[in-house]
């Protein structure tokens, strides 16, 4: 009998959506159960939401103002007690909460993790991405003991919305650590979608050739109603900040449309976007590696290119 804890990402009160494409690996292990566990100060209404999404048994609840914060080595103790409760499996997104805190649930019951599914083979053997997605890799986790994973939640789709599941409070004993705490979190406001969940996406690489440039990269994007990234190549430059990465040093990305925009191709931003619907490269460079995974290309220059496409979109 399979039954999975999964780790809910959330920020300000509302649930990422990478919680629900964590249900999607869940069930493809074929879970008698998937419960949610939402660490929070006050976790109803993130509860709420995750009691929504179709295939959720159970949504578990703890309440500190300790875990007011998403920190990694105060979350951890807490998710093994409840973990200890029967859960064969502990799921949590590849993201960078997901990657921060797995490998602590991980240390504190002394097993090995596997990280980045991509697919489920049979409730412990999976494929992952190795060598920066150039090879698929099938590794297979011992079944006598809890698996902790993280969820490669490009490869997988958001379960849908539509399900009613019970929310239970849990109270566990759990020593917290004193030596981390919060500081303060940094980050930039924008009216655009997020990247890491937007179905439409536009990049610009170390071609568009300045921080002012990217004016025509955000511009095309407000166009779309779509999110914007950048290479590692244009954010080394200073372009832009390192949050709009896309790649394998950055976000790992499944955008319905992707426009590669004076990106080259490099193999580390090429793993970023494989999973993406539709590929559209514009590159001045018409051998550029973009080319070769790109759906549509379009060679010449971006400056005139962009306003005539801003210009068919009316």
């Amino acid at each position: 009998m399979s039954k999975v804890l999964i780790i809910a990402e959330h920020l300000n009160g509302k649930l990422n959506a990478s919680t629900a494409r964590c249900v999607s690996c869940a069930q493809a292990i074929k879970a008698d159960a998937i419960d949610v566990l939402v660490l929070a100060d006050a976790p109803d209404a993130i509860a709420a939401e995750a009691a929504k999404i179709a295939g959720v048994s159970k949504v578990l609840t703890i309440a500190n103002p300790a875990n007011a914060h998403a920190l990694a080595a105060v979350y951890a103790p807490q998710i093994v007690e409840v973990a200890k409760n029967g859960y064969t499996h502990v799921l949590a997104p590849s993201t960078t909460f997901g990657k921060d805190v797995a490998p602590r649930v991980a240390a504190l019951l002394g097993v090995a993790q596997v990280s980045d599914i991509m697919s489920v083979i049979d409730a412990h053997t999976f494929t992952r991405p190795i060598y920066a997605g150039n090879a698929i890799v099938t590794v297979q986790a011992p079944a006598d003991q809890i698996l902790v994973a993280t969820v490669r939640t490009a490869s997988w789709p958001a379960a849908a919305n539509g399900g009613n599941a019970p929310v239970e409070a849990l109270s566990v004993n759990a020593e917290l650590p004193t030596h981390t705490r919060f500081v303060e979190l940094a980050q930039g406001s924008s009216e655009r979608p997020d990247l890491q969940s937007a179905s439409k996406v536009v990049s610009g690489g170390r071609g568009v050739g300045s921080a002012e440039n990217f004016a025509i990269i955000f511009k095309l994007a407000d166009k779309l109603g779509a999110a914007v990234g950048a290479s590692r190549a244009a954010v080394d430059a200073g372009y832009v900040p390192s949050d709009l990465q896309v790649g394998q040093t950055g976000k790992i990305i499944a955008p319905e449309l992707y426009m590669a925009i004076g990106i080259s191709g490099a193999i580390q931003h090429l793993t970023g976007i494989k999973d993406a619907g539709t590929i559209v490269a514009i590159n001045k460079d018409g051998e550029a590696p973009i080319f070769e995974i790109a759906d549509i290309g379009l060679v010449g220059d971006l400056f005139k290119i962009i306003p005539e496409l801003e210009a068919a979109l009316g």
